[in-house]
């Protein structure tokens, strides 16, 4: 009986090199279990040791990745190198967005301390040894415009640059506020295109284009504001406040975005 628990470590990391050898990063602890031919206790001993040793994680229950001596510091894969397989095994519609798709279209200033994905219902966020993942719900998550990108482990859906936009306004809490929400809008800019800047908009709240239009301008960024201006002023019905967590009182209000200027924007350009 001690003979065979020993064997169950080593056949175990045969099963992981062959799953890496044939460039598969994620499995399931069942389908480990299947493959090594052990019990389910078995099985979740041996992946707890193998877990220990940081040759697999674990970034959600009964999903694990493989970790490649490169990543062995990190304690896990990139976010980005599993989370289309954990939604894919999960059944789950994603993408990418916020601080985290900034990213992908080249709006680096801030580098994120987490991965942000939006789901259709948000979830528990993942930590898995330094790695973060923080889940939103995004209400009309199908229909928000997303491109894919590649990764050394396949391909991750992300926010265009114009749903980005959106977002990061929409949730500028999550985004390190309005000068750093202001600073992203910025950088992001040049790959905004302003006719698919609206269509993002019609798929979010007005007040967020209300916002959003104003910072573009904050910002110097004139040029790409005027299919959004006539939206606003064709579905605003009321005038918003820029910060919407900030008090009315001593605002300020600029007539084309029906915005009440409720907040000084200071972003780092």
């Amino acid at each position: 009986m001690c003979m065979k628990t020993e064997s169950h470590p080593s056949n175990a990391r045969e099963y992981i090199a062959s799953l890496a050898a044939g460039g598969h990063y994620h499995f399931g602890s069942r389908e480990a279990q299947s493959a090594l031919g052990i019990s389910a206790d078995a099985a979740k001993l041996t992946l707890n040791r193998l877990s220990k040793q940081q040759v697999i994680a674990s970034p959600a229950r009964g999903f694990y990745v493989i970790v490649p001596p490169e990543y062995r510091s990190l304690g896990c894969l990139p976010a980005d190198q599993f989370i289309p397989a954990l939604m894919k095994r999960l059944d789950l519609s994603y993408y990418a967005g916020l601080l985290t798709a900034a990213q992908y279209h080249g709006a680096a200033h801030h580098r994120p301390q987490e991965f942000q994905v939006f789901l259709a219902k948000s979830r528990r966020s993942i930590k898995c040894g330094a790695v973060r993942v923080a889940f939103f719900a995004r209400k009309r998550l199908m229909e928000i415009p997303v491109q894919n990108f590649n990764s050394p482990r396949g391909t991750i859906l992300v926010s265009t640059p114009e749903a980005t936009a959106i977002d990061i306004v929409g949730y500028q809490n999550h985004a390190g506020g309005l000068d750093q929400a202001a600073t992203i809008l910025y950088e992001l800019a040049e790959r905004i295109d302003p006719d698919k800047l609206v269509a993002a908009a019609r798929l979010a709240p007005v007040p967020w284009a209300q916002r959003l239009g104003y910072l573009l301008e904050h910002v110097g960024i004139e040029d790409k504001t005027g299919p959004l201006k006539a939206y606003v002023r064709k579905n605003a019905r009321q005038s918003a406040l820029l910060q919407p967590t900030a008090p009315l009182e001593q605002s300020r209000r600029n007539k084309d975005w029906k915005l009440h200027i409720n907040a000084n924007v200071e972003a780092e350009l």
